[in-house]
């Protein structure tokens, strides 16, 4: 299973939010390319940047930040945030990113999306369901569409997408455990898809879980800002 840790981006500093709330910020490092060096010291291979900025002004905004990382890393990113256009995508992958993640605008606008399919192919993209209810939250989870999470993935699938992060907001952030039951239905529904899970890792009993669940992949932020998973331990459950 891939170990992603999570930076999110606003106004160029390294921070977390609980539940997608902006009002909730908390800044952690104020240079996100050292953390990044942090993490691929430690052995980690991929990155999950979010440009919380771009997310919420619904244009990529924090690009150079990705540069950055990209040129002074060797790590695998994954950068999602504000990505509505073609100028937006472009702009994410010249700037280093190995695969871009497509929230709101899956929901907002479907043929763009095909249309990335089409011009990158499906393993350039990742789908981002973000959910509340099983319904999917979309804007930087401001909004909450009419769709649901299965159907959502479904479409997907049909049209070559394999890499689904799936964040449940109830959990994210909130150091209480993924939503374990959710990603086993998922992985039930859909045997042949590259689930990322995404909200609420506090421990390294939870990736284990995660796991042995057959998850792709698990993405772990406050956890690792707030101490409570050392980067010595994901070394070390990387290595096990």
């Amino acid at each position: 299973m891939r170990l992603i840790p999570a930076i999110d981006i606003i106004d160029g500093q390294c921070v977390r939010l609980s539940q997608g709330r902006y009002a909730t910020k908390k800044v952690y490092e104020n240079n996100p390319v050292e953390v990044a060096k942090r993490f691929e010291d430690s052995g980690i291979k991929y990155l999950h940047l979010v440009d919380l900025d771009g997310a919420k002004k619904g244009q990529i905004t924090n690009w150079k930040v990705l540069e950055s990382v990209a040129n002074e890393t060797s790590l695998t990113i994954d950068f999602g945030g504000g990505i509505k256009t073609d100028e937006d995508i472009a702009i994410a992958f010249n700037a280093g990113a190995a695969q871009i993640t497509c929230g709101s605008i899956a929901v907002k606008n479907p043929q763009q999306v095909l249309d990335w399919i089409s011009k990158y192919g499906a393993d350039k993209l990742i789908l981002g369901a973000d959910v509340k209810d099983r319904m999917i939250a979309t804007g930087g989870w401001i909004e909450t569409s009419a769709i649901q999470l299965d159907d959502h993935i479904a479409t997907y699938l049909k049209h070559g997408i394999k890499s689904v992060i799936c964040t449940d907001i109830a959990t994210d952030g909130m150091l209480r455990g993924p939503n374990l039951n959710l990603y086993q239905e998922l992985l039930t529904s859909f045997p042949q898809l590259k689930l990322i899970a995404s909200g609420g890792v506090s421990s390294i009993e939870d990736l284990k879980n995660l796991k042995e669940a057959g998850l792709f992949g698990a993405i772990i932020g406050k956890a690792i800002y707030e101490n409570k998973i050392s980067l010595k331990e994901l070394t070390d459950f990387n290595n096990a």
